[in-house]
């Protein structure tokens, strides 16, 4: 799949593509409501009515309030979540996170994976 849309945030480069979003965000960045806020926008943008996957692209270390997870099971079309850590300490945050959110999370080791996964999602909803 190509890209659609490209994001440079001031605390995140955001990837648009068909049937998923691909986020990677800033060195020593928190996620919280606020980002959380603006990475919504975007989809709802790019997605409404459309079902999507979002996929974290952990390059860099930043930390996020996994009470951000509650807030994104209510985006209705957000199907599923990936996350693709670069190290054990940020795969094992990961795992922490997966606690607080209750549709589809997953875990990776690449991100050709994820996306393959994050296909394979997103049509079985279609």
């Amino acid at each position: 799949m190509n890209i659609i849309k490209y994001y440079n945030l001031n605390y995140a480069d955001v990837f648009i593509f068909d049937h998923y979003v691909i986020n990677q965000i800033h060195e020593g960045v928190t996620i919280d409501a606020l980002q959380d806020k603006r990475v919504n926008e975007i989809i709802q943008k790019h997605f409404s009515g459309k079902d999507m996957v979002y996929i974290s692209n952990r390059i860099r270390s930043y930390s996020v309030d996994p009470l951000i997870y509650p807030r994104m099971e209510l985006i209705p079309n957000l199907l599923a979540i990936a996350i693709v850590p670069k190290t054990l300490s940020m795969k094992k945050s990961a795992e922490f996170e997966g606690n607080f959110y209750d549709k589809p999370f997953e875990i990776f080791d690449t991100l050709s994976e994820a996306i393959k996964w994050a296909d394979g999602i997103s049509k079985k909803s279609d």
